[in-house]
């Protein structure tokens, strides 16, 4: 069984740092596109930054130059390093991946992390 689980949310005061930890297990072939969204209570979950399999990175406007999202493909893990929050980027932060199992034929699926809450305190 595929599972993602992530570590490292907690309460920050605005101006400060959190670094977001995402850790896939179980029986997989390759883990291809990776990402993080978020979700503020009363708010649709949206996409925060994305990675490919080969590093490369794409973030949302209202993070970018303030987040780096980053992967140890060794690891089967994605980072989120977060700078510079401000309490607009309270929200729980899922972790997403695309992972490619092989039973009889590949087969390639999206798994979503429980979610780790991030509140920035003002």
């Amino acid at each position: 069984q595929v599972q993602l689980v992530e570590s490292g949310g907690g309460l920050v005061q605005a101006g400060g740092s959190l670094r977001l930890s995402c850790a896939a297990s179980g029986r997989f072939f390759k883990i291809n596109d990776m990402a993080w969204y978020r979700q503020a209570p009363g708010k649709q979950r949206e996409l925060v930054a994305t990675i490919t399999s080969g590093g490369t990175t794409n973030y949302a406007d209202s993070v970018k130059g303030r987040f780096t999202i980053s992967r140890d493909n060794a690891k089967n893990s994605v980072f989120l390093q977060m700078s510079s929050l401000k309490p607009e980027d309270t929200a729980g932060y899922y972790c997403n991946a695309q992972i490619t199992t092989q039973v009889v034929n590949y087969f390639t699926r999206e798994y979503w992390g429980q979610g780790t809450q991030v509140t920035v305190s003002s």
